[in-house]
């Protein structure tokens, strides 16, 4: 389980693509987990902006990236045709991180949900800021979470500069 208070003084946005969620359809399921999920781990975030997939993603990712140490989203990652947000993310990130995203798939095939491996989301470094897409499903979301609780603290300490914590030293009798 990670420190709760690894991400003290991050500040993260949370963004959910959903055409359906953005225009009434029905409420946003995905970003609320991720909201309190982050909040618990010690985040300074703000309700999930919810919007159109596509360019309305784009937009938000852009201005995310810039005022934000951490944007997640949910929704968007998968085979649809308005399906966008690994497209709209790859052009803003300088390093991508491919261990997140591949062990995100693995943990929702390894929850008996096979579909998981059809999840396209991304995630990396944009400047500073980590940026991390998660399938749009709450289960999916729950389950990506559980992947992201043990390291994405020490992710937002070494992107600001922090060292790798040092094994213990174990003495025997």
């Amino acid at each position: 389980m990670a420190d709760h208070a690894a991400l003290a003084g991050v500040r993260a946005l949370v963004v959910t693509a959903s055409t359906r969620a953005s225009s009434g359809v029905y409420p946003d399921r995905g970003g609320p987990l991720i909201r309190d999920a982050l909040r618990a781990w010690g985040a300074n975030v703000g309700d999930p902006v919810v919007v159109a997939d596509g360019d309305p993603v784009a937009r938000e990712l852009r201005a995310g990236v810039t005022a934000y140490d951490l944007v997640i989203t949910t929704g968007g990652t998968g085979c649809a045709p308005t399906d966008s947000t690994p497209e709209v993310t790859r052009p803003l990130l300088d390093r991508e991180i491919p261990g997140i995203a591949e062990a995100i798939r693995a943990a929702g095939v390894a929850a008996g949900v096979p579909t998981a491996m059809l999840s396209r989301g991304l995630a990396g470094l944009a400047g500073t800021c980590l940026v991390v897409n998660l399938p749009g499903s709450p289960g999916g979301v729950r389950d990506a979470l559980t992947v992201l609780e043990p390291v994405i603290g020490h992710v937002i300490s070494q992107v600001r500069g922090g060292d790798h914590p040092s094994p213990a030293i174990q003495v025997s009798d």
